[in-house]
């Protein structure tokens, strides 16, 4: 499978989580463990079937890892930002990143409200629609617009926002519109939340790294805290020591 093929396919397994939320009369909590609601079951049924009928294995947040060892691995959050699309706030994705042998070879995020279409290849730049993407260039935290979840004690930055979905808040920082993503103390994030938005950051040209010093481009549910800003310069001012970290769906 070549990069675009691959693309197409996972556009095509977003494309199927939107058309189940679609069908779907009941978005509310699915009552089998807390933050999971029926439409990231719904999602996760559709994409899953897409990704593993183009050859794919899977590991999902809402569904596990599927049987076998297949060559290419498909990263999958459903719907990042479940808890927005369940309440009505505008802010929720299709998130998924696929690893080969040598590590994250394509990212897609798809703006379920927009419908804008992200993707990044492994040395291919990053792009939304048909526009490729190039960070803001913001050196300075006064003048930087940020996303940040938790506190973040002493950083002092222009503005900040919290939308709930980090897929499309590092989306963000790869076009322009923010200058950071930034974590909390004892914030942290699973694979799936963040590697799509991560690498659309690392080909659009921005900065990236992970707040403890670990290595982030990992295919598996262990967390992480991923940080990414418009420029080197930019990243180090965010990076701070916090105490140990607690998982955050």
């Amino acid at each position: 499978m070549d990069d675009s093929s691959l693309v197409e396919v996972l556009f095509a397994a977003s494309r199927a989580a939107r058309e189940a939320l679609d069908r779907l009369d009941d978005w509310g909590p699915a009552g089998v463990r807390p933050g999971q609601y029926r439409l990231d079951l719904a999602a996760d049924l559709a994409a899953v079937g897409v990704l593993t009928g183009a050859g794919l294995s899977v590991l999902s947040e809402e569904s596990g890892q599927t049987e076998g060892v297949l060559p290419l691995m498909a990263v999958l959050d459903p719907i990042d930002g479940s808890t927005n699309a369940h309440r009505g706030i505008a802010a929720y994705s299709t998130s998924i990143c696929v690893f080969d042998e040598a590590g994250p070879w394509v990212g897609t995020v798809v703006n379920h409200l927009t419908g804008a279409h992200y993707h990044a290849i492994r040395g291919g730049g990053a792009w939304r629609d048909e526009r490729a993407l190039r960070p803001s260039g913001c050196e300075r935290p006064a003048d930087a617009v940020v996303s940040l979840s938790g506190e973040v004690p002493g950083l002092s930055v222009w503005q900040h926002r919290t939308l709930g979905c980090a897929s499309l808040e590092l989306c963000g920082v790869a076009e322009g519109s923010l200058d950071g993503f930034i974590l909390g103390r004892r914030i942290t994030l699973h694979p799936w939340d963040y590697l799509a938005g991560l690498l659309l950051c690392q080909e659009a040209g921005a900065a990236t790294g992970e707040a403890d010093g670990r290595d982030p481009w990992i295919a598996s549910s262990d967390p992480r805290r991923p940080i990414a800003a418009a420029t080197e310069h930019l990243l180090e001012r965010f990076r701070s020591p916090y105490p140990a970290s607690r998982s955050s769906a």
